[in-house]
């Protein structure tokens, strides 16, 4: 009778599972770098038909995110045409190819070991296919948990996603260390304009062989993936848009009960007269949105942590930035839960609003006490680095999931793969201005300069979401389509 009545949650939770499989890949690709950068640096340093200078290695170093800008962009079509199960198959098959080639980009064509130009594109295409993935499933694989969820925890379960990323850059940071075992990283000094060398005496295996089996570590959960999204029913939601609606009740009683699968999947047609519609067909306001939320989940500077900690924490003075960036992993993923086990309780606009407030706090103390910190100040050095932490925790419960949670949710059916598509699209091209100026800005202008605008921005973002972001908490997906209707005087 509960059954009947409210649909089976293990079952839920199992489809939930898998498809978070994708977020955690999509952690584990854009980290996998970190480890295997200074392997990879120093074996094309060996190349003798060119020069492998820092821009070949920040290019090398960045170049998956061409691929998520890619499949982002492409997301929409695929999702709206294959389904968004397909999709999410498609992501599976990047990732392995990508893990894969990475791993031996020498594949069948090149001789083995042998650093060259040629050698350098094939690794970077391949690398590019693992970004079409990771962009492939940063769209899809909440706009499918969006679909697939109850309205009632369609907010915890998105989150879910955010969960993952982070759990999947924790996952690869020790996957890396264990692989470099007793071998130690490369040395390599700066000889000027660009150019570097090897120091004599560092350690042949990681430069040989390390950064391979970094890369190659990738194939196991993208293969288990690739085979158990197989296995998951694709969302009621674009079963209907294409007339399954048998198909798409069957899966709605499954999670939510007979009792209320009818009623669900009728509301779900009344919004779907067509399939698609065009993407401006409920205003600019609504696209708008979509876009800034992605716009400012980059803007206000994450990436900059993320991707840099060890820097940071190694230009405040600190002795063993590797263990601080542990230990800021860990305080991550704990506030993430905090979003996972809130965002139904307090809503999605409290949420990110607190959280830009947080950030911004965060943002000013680590402008105003870097300089304090980088002249050895105990006590700044201290204040900087809770700032810090502060900053990376409070975007974690906030912009970090919720902003996945809404763009989940806030586009009408008929337009939410197009409009996904875009809003994902240009959160990979603000992932990529904020994580390739971060460094020049902070070299050229200061730590306190590059912190202070992040924390400018973190007060734009929240006066943003006050002013025009929806609520969605405790709403469907087909109330979104009235809304933006209201919104547009179509009502």
């Amino acid at each position: 009778m509960d059954q009947q009545n409210q649909g089976s949650k293990a079952y839920l939770i199992s489809i939930v599972l898998v498809a978070v499989l994708g977020g955690l890949l999509f952690g584990y690709d854009t980290a996998v770098i970190s480890g295997a950068e200074k392997g990879l640096q120093a074996f094309f340093m060996g190349a003798q038909d060119f020069q492998y200078t820092d821009f070949w290695h920040g290019f090398t170093s960045s170049s998956a995110l061409i691929g998520c800008i890619i499949g982002s962009s492409i997301s929409g079509v695929l999702a709206s045409n294959w389904g968004r199960k397909k999709s999410l198959i498609f992501a599976g098959v990047m990732f392995f190819i990508s893990a894969w080639g990475s791993m031996c980009p020498e594949t069948m064509v090149l001789a083995k070991g042998e650093p060259n130009l040629t050698l350098l594109i094939v690794f970077n295409i391949y690398r590019v296919i693992g970004g079409v993935g990771v962009g492939l499933a940063s769209a899809v694989c909440p706009m499918y948990i969006g679909e697939i969820a109850p309205s009632n925890i369609r907010g915890m379960l998105v989150s879910w996603n955010q969960f993952a990323i982070i759990f999947g850059q924790l996952v690869v940071y020790f996957a890396n260390f264990f692989i470099l075992g007793e071998h130690t990283q490369p040395v390599i000094e700066s000889i000027g304009q660009g150019v570097n060398q090897l120091v004599a005496g560092s350690d042949p295996w990681t430069i040989a062989t390390g950064w391979r089996y970094m890369f190659g570590s990738e194939m196991v959960p993208a293969g288990l993936f690739a085979i158990l999204i197989c296995f998951v029913p694709e969302t009621p939601r674009y079963l209907a848009s294409i007339g399954e609606d048998s198909k798409a009740e069957g899966i709605l009683a499954k999670i939510n009960g007979s009792s209320k699968a009818k009623a669900i999947l009728t509301e779900i047609k009344e919004t779907m007269t067509v399939k698609t519609e065009p993407i401006m067909t409920y205003g600019f306001l609504c696209i708008f949105v979509g876009i800034m939320l992605s716009v400012f989940q980059q803007a206000v500077g994450i990436n900059a942590v993320l991707y840099f900690a060890p820097r940071i924490y190694e230009s405040m003075g600190f002795e063993d930035p590797m263990m601080l960036t542990v230990f800021n992993g860990i305080v991550n993923l704990g506030f993430t839960c905090v979003a996972i086990f809130t965002v139904e309780k307090l809503g999605r606009k409290p949420l990110l609003i607190v959280g830009s407030i947080g950030m911004a706090i965060g943002a000013i103390g680590v402008a105003f006490t870097f300089n304090g910190a980088m002249a050895e100040d105990k006590t700044m050095q201290l204040i900087c680095m809770i700032s810090l932490m502060v900053y990376s925790a409070s975007f974690m419960f906030s912009w970090g999931p919720i902003c996945w949670v809404l763009i989940a949710e806030v586009f009408p059916n008929t337009i939410r793969g197009g409009a996904v598509a875009i809003a994902v699209a240009f959160q990979w091209i603000f992932n990529w201005i904020v994580s390739t100026s971060f460094v020049p800005l902070a070299n050229g202008m200061g730590y306190g300069f590059v912190y202070t605008m992040y924390g400018v921005i973190c007060v734009i973002a929240a006066v943003f979401v006050w002013k025009l972001v929806p609520e969605t908490k405790g709403k469907t997906l087909e109330d979104m389509t009235k809304l933006w209707k209201e919104k547009l005087g179509k009502a």
